[in-house]
C-alpha cells in the first residue's frame, strides 16, 4: 500500500530460515518501488487464533486515513479465521509497529466451509450503501469460490446474501482480487471507486489456482452486488491469466499518488530446498508491474514501472537490422547478467507462415512441440538470455507466427529447458498467445535479465512469462545475450535497446 509517501510491502516471511513455516509478515518500505528498507515484522504468530501461522491477507486506507491489515491467521485447532489489525500509531509513516484487534478473530468459516480452505482476505472496497465489501477464497461443493462479506464500521462483519461467482471448473481459490479498471488510458482506480462520469467500468476478478494466477472481466452492479462476467475462468480462448510462467498469489494495490494500479508477485524457486538452506534464502517478487485494462477491453497489459529505469547504465542501440533465417548475433557492450532490454521485429510475406491446424490450442504445449530446435518458416525468433559463450546454457524467450484461414496468431514462448547444468531443476517451457495482428503490428519483446529470473513482457505487456533459471557458467561476465532467427525466413529487427542495470539498493 501507499501511505503518507511511504510504499509498504508486507509478505509471507519465515524468520527463522529460508524454507516454509513459522508464517509472519515481513515488512519492508520504499519511496520509488526499486530500492528498499527492510523494517521489523509487523506480525507474528502469538495469538491463539494465529499461533499456527498469519497467512496471506490485505489492507485497506479507511475513510479517516487509518490503514487496516485483515489477515487469516491459523489457530490452535488448524482452522483457519480472519482477523484485523491496526497501526499503533497512524502518524508514523513508517508504521513500524502493528497492534492486533482485541475481538479478534472477526469472521471464521461457515458450516459449510472446510476450515483448511478458507483465507486470504482481499482489499476492501465501499458500495453504493456505505457499507465495506471484502471476499475471502474459499471452495464450497468442491468449486472454487470467494465469498463476499459486508461491515459498516470494518470491524464487524457479515456474510453477504449476494451470491458472488463459483467456479466448476476450478476447486479451490486463493488470494482473490477484485477491483475495477477503466476503459481508456493508464490510470488506475481506487478499489472503491464504482463509476467514472464518461467512462466505462470493468471490474476484475482474479483468483490463484493450479499455481497460476488468473483472472476474468465483467461488469459488477454496487447496488445488488451482482457480477456479470464476460467467461468464466479457464473458458474464454486464452484462459487469461496476469503471467503464463511462474507467478502466483499475486497482489495489486492502488497508487493513489501517482494514480495507477500495481501488481506484485511472489515467485517460487525452481531449485531444492537444500539449495535454499545453502543461500540462505527463498522466493522473489516480480519487479512491480503497472496494470491496465487493454485497448480491445478484453484483457488486461502489465508493464514494469517507470521507475526501474533509474537502474539502467551502459545503452546498446541500434535500428533496422536484418536478420537472416538460421542466424543470431551478439548483442555485447552490456552485463548481460543484469539487463533490460526492448526488441522490435518486423516480419513480411506472412502468406509463407506455418499453418497451425487448429484455433484453440494450449500455447504451452505448442511451444513444447515448438521450441528452439524446431524449424519453422517465421520462428523461433527471439533472444539467448543467461547464455554460455557456446550456448552449452541458454534460456529462450521467443515467437512464432501461425496462419489460420485468412487470420494470424502469435505465439510467445519461454524455454529454460537448457538453462542450467545443474541437476534437479525444474524447467517447464512456458507460452502464451499474442493479442495481435503481425500484418499490422510489429512483434516486440521486453525482457528483465536478473540472474536467475527472466521477466517478459510480449505485445507490449498483452502477455507476460516470468521464468527462474540457475545458471552455473552463464553468471556474471560470463553471461551473454543473443538475438536470434531460427527460422528459415529473414526477418528485420526494427529496434533494439538493451542498458546494464545497478542493483537495487536493498538494506
Amino acid at each position: 500500500m501507499y501511505y503518507k509517501g511511504v510504499y509498504h510491502f508486507f509478505y509471507q516471511h519465515n524468520p527463522y530460515g529460508p524454507l516454509w513455516g513459522n508464517m509472519s509478515w515481513g515488512h519492508a518500505i520504499s519511496h520509488d518501488l526499486i530500492n528498499w528498507v527492510h523494517l521489523d515484522i509487523a506480525l507474528v504468530p502469538n495469538e491463539h487464533y494465529d499461533i499456527n501461522g498469519c497467512f496471506s491477507g490485505s489492507a485497506t486506507i479507511l475513510p479517516n486515513g487509518e490503514p487496516a491489515i485483515l489477515y487469516t491467521g491459523v489457530d490452535a485447532k488448524l482452522h483457519q479465521v480472519q482477523n484485523l489489525a491496526f497501526p499503533k500509531n497512524i502518524s508514523d509513516p513508517l508504521l513500524k509497529e502493528w497492534v492486533k484487534w482485541p475481538l479478534n478473530p472477526i469472521l471464521s468459516p461457515p458450516d459449510e466451509i472446510d476450515p483448511s480452505f478458507y483465507r486470504d482476505p482481499s482489499t476492501g472496497w465501499m458500495g453504493a450503501d456505505g457499507e465495506w465489501r471484502v471476499v475471502i477464497g474459499t471452495r464450497i461443493d468442491h468449486q472454487g469460490a470467494a465469498i463476499l462479506y459486508k461491515s459498516k464500521d470494518f470491524r464487524s462483519w457479515n456474510r453477504s446474501l449476494s451470491p458472488f461467482p463459483l467456479s466448476n471448473i476450478t476447486t479451490f481459490w486463493e488470494c482473490p482480487e477484485f477491483y475495477p479498471v477503466i476503459s481508456s488510458g493508464k490510470s488506475g482506480l481506487d478499489t472503491s471507486v464504482i463509476s467514472v462520469q464518461g467512462k466505462d467500468i470493468k471490474h476484475v476478478l482474479k483468483a490463484s489456482f493450479n499455481d497460476q494466477d488468473y483472472y476474468i472481466l465483467g461488469k459488477y452492479d454496487p447496488e445488488s452486488d451482482r457480477y456479470d462476467v464476460d467467461a468464466d475462468f479457464m473458458k474464454s480462448k486464452e484462459w487469461l491469466r496476469y503471467d503464463y510462467g511462474k507467478f502466483y498469489t499475486s497482489k495489486s494495490f492502488y497508487d493513489g499518488e501517482k494514480k495507477r494500479r500495481i501488481l506484485w508477485s511472489w515467485v517460487s524457486e525452481s531449485d531444492t530446498a537444500p539449495d535454499a538452506i545453502e543461500k540462505g534464502w527463498s522466493g522473489l517478487q516480480t519487479i512491480p508491474r503497472s496494470i491496465w485494462l487493454s485497448k480491445n477491453e478484453d484483457q488486461l497489459v502489465q508493464w514494469p514501472v517507470q521507475e526501474l529505469e533509474k537502474l539502467r547504465t551502459r545503452k546498446v542501440h541500434f535500428k533496422n537490422k536484418r536478420l537472416k533465417g538460421r542466424s543470431m548475433i551478439e548483442i555485447s557492450g552490456i552485463t548481460a547478467s543484469q539487463a533490460d532490454v526492448e526488441i522490435t521485429f518486423r516480419v513480411s510475406n506472412l502468406k509463407h507462415a506455418e499453418v497451425l491446424s487448429a484455433e484453440v490450442v494450449d500455447p504451452q504445449i505448442l511451444c513444447t512441440q515448438k521450441n528452439t530446435t524446431t524449424d519453422g518458416k517465421f520462428g523461433p525468433f527471439g533472444l539467448l538470455v543467461l547464455a554460455s559463450k557456446n550456448l552449452t546454457e541458454h534460456t529462450a524467450v521467443f515467437f512464432r507466427v501461425f496462419r489460420i484461414a485468412n487470420s494470424f496468431r502469435v505465439l510467445m514462448c519461454a524455454d529454460p529447458s537448457r538453462s542450467s547444468l545443474k541437476p534437479f531443476i525444474d524447467k517447464p517451457i512456458y507460452g502464451a498467445f499474442l493479442a495481435l495482428d503481425p500484418r499490422y503490428a510489429k512483434i516486440s519483446l521486453r525482457t528483465l535479465i536478473d540472474h536467475s529470473i527472466v521477466e517478459s513482457f510480449g505485445g507490449e505487456g498483452l502477455a507476460c512469462i516470468t521464468s527462474r533459471v540457475y545458471p552455473v557458467l552463464a553468471v556474471g561476465e560470463q553471461a551473454h545475450l543473443y538475438a536470434f532467427n531460427n527460422g528459415t525466413k529473414s526477418l528485420s529487427i526494427s529496434s533494439l535497446s538493451a542498458w546494464s542495470m545497478k542493483k537495487a539498493q536493498i538494506v
